[in-house]
């Protein structure tokens, strides 16, 4: 049985990103949100694409109003007015201003802003009662934040909103993404039944498929469910080698511990695979098959999770994730979350394996905090893994962590 860290570290080795070269695809504006950039880009033009006023006011020559005060104003002609959206027809003389709002282009001749609040207009002139505090105060250069031709976005980012309005503003509608990873799904066991069938004595809700397409899709990954196969060597080695086909990772759940009817190891190492990790020192988790199959196209990584609902995820969170995100050619920012935080309520462990105690991880007064689920916490409790956004992580050995002590915590949900 593998400690943590020990299988944390083959899996991540064990990941090879997306192929910059034939993993990518070109895809419009609106359709990169949550996409991986696979290389980076530039733009044409220059951001601000023009000298343009940060300030309602008046655009005026610095040396015109340098040395003016409340007690020997500057008084200047006004010669033109432009609203945003609309190009400067005249140059700004010595002794001349013009209105100018924000966003709008700066005139020729003028190289500063006064604030509107800093002037009096008397008529066709304008009372400048305050000198600027340096030239070109007030006034965005063109290029400023962004020139043309540089490094705009790197590769191996998460499109969000934010980088999606930079995108826009710069004319950028075309981008080459990584697609996205594939992962196959599928559930093992006689006594399984979709949500939709009525339970007969003795069957069980497959909730882990459902839990499973839910979290590969918040992982930026494209999710192939596969039903339910029963344990019957034969249909579970086909499904599996029909997944390895298809998939960049296939996650099955249930069937990798020692029972009668747990095939998927034998039928994983007949399909040519080799398994690196067969158990982990987590408590849930501990029955963890993860294995890679080299003879396809590209590598596929295989994960056999606990059939347990709530061993199912907690693993998913802990090592399958990361490992997705990986995957799909995110450069930075893939590997677990862990906050620091205290805990709201005493916490306890065998101390034999690492232990995770889900629930709750929430801030207040600036302070992180966690607070355990309610109820029974063992791997058969799905009901109250509900809202849980944190795994509390009791070490080998860590047997009691008191209420008000510090806690390392895994974030998980996002």
């Amino acid at each position: 049985m593998l400690s943590v860290s020990d299988a944390q570290a083959i899996i991540f080795n064990k990941v090879q990103p997306l192929n910059t070269q034939q993993d990518t695809e070109l895809v419009d504006l609106l359709s990169a949100g949550d996409r991986i950039l696979a290389s980076l880009v530039t733009s044409q033009l220059d951001f601000p694409y023009w000298d343009n006023s940060a300030m309602d006011g008046y655009a005026v020559r610095y040396e015109d109003v340098q040395h003016c005060s409340e007690e020997k104003p500057a008084v200047l002609k006004i010669v033109e007015e432009i609203p945003a959206g609309v190009q400067p027809q005249l140059t700004i003389q010595s002794g001349q201003a013009a209105r100018i709002l924000t966003g709008a282009v700066m005139p020729a001749g003028a190289d500063t802003v006064v604030m509107q609040e800093r002037t009096r207009k008397e008529g066709n002139r304008i009372i400048i009662l305050a000198a600027p505090k340096q030239q070109e105060e007030f006034v965005r250069k063109q290029g400023i934040y962004y020139q043309a031709g540089t490094q705009l976005l790197p590769a191996g980012i998460l499109l969000k909103a934010s980088e999606i309005a930079v995108l826009a503003a710069v004319q950028c509608t075309q981008l080459n993404v990584f697609r996205r990873p594939r992962v196959a799904i599928l559930s093992t066991g006689d006594e399984l039944v979709t949500p939709d069938k009525p339970l007969q004595p003795g069957q069980i809700v497959d909730s882990n498929q459902y839990a499973l397409f839910t979290l590969v899709q918040q992982s930026a990954a494209e999710p192939l469910m596969l039903g339910i196969v029963k344990d019957e060597p034969e249909a579970l080695k086909q499904a599996i080698a029909d997944a390895i086909t298809h998939a960049d990772v296939v996650l099955s759940s249930g069937g990798v511990s020692v029972g009668d009817y747990d095939y998927v190891e034998q039928i994983i190492e007949s399909l040519g695979g080799e398994i690196h990790i067969r158990a982990v020192a987590t408590k849930p988790g501990k029955p963890l098959t993860v294995a890679t199959f080299e003879n396809n196209v590209r590598p596929v990584l295989y994960f056999g999770l606990p059939g347990n609902p709530v061993a199912a995820l907690v693993t998913f969170w802990r090592f399958v994730q990361p490992a997705i995100k990986k995957l799909s050619g995110l450069a930075q920012g893939w590997e677990p979350l862990y906050i620091k935080a205290l805990a709201r309520q005493e916490l306890c462990s065998g101390g034999k394996r690492e232990t995770y105690v889900w629930g709750q991880l929430g801030i207040k007064n600036g302070v992180y905090e966690f607070q355990p689920a309610g109820g029974l916490q063992n791997s058969g409790n799905l009901i109250n893994l509900a809202q849980t956004n944190g795994l509390a992580i009791l070490p080998v050995g860590t047997t009691l962590i008191a209420a008000g002590e510090e806690v390392q915590v895994l974030q998980v949900g996002s």
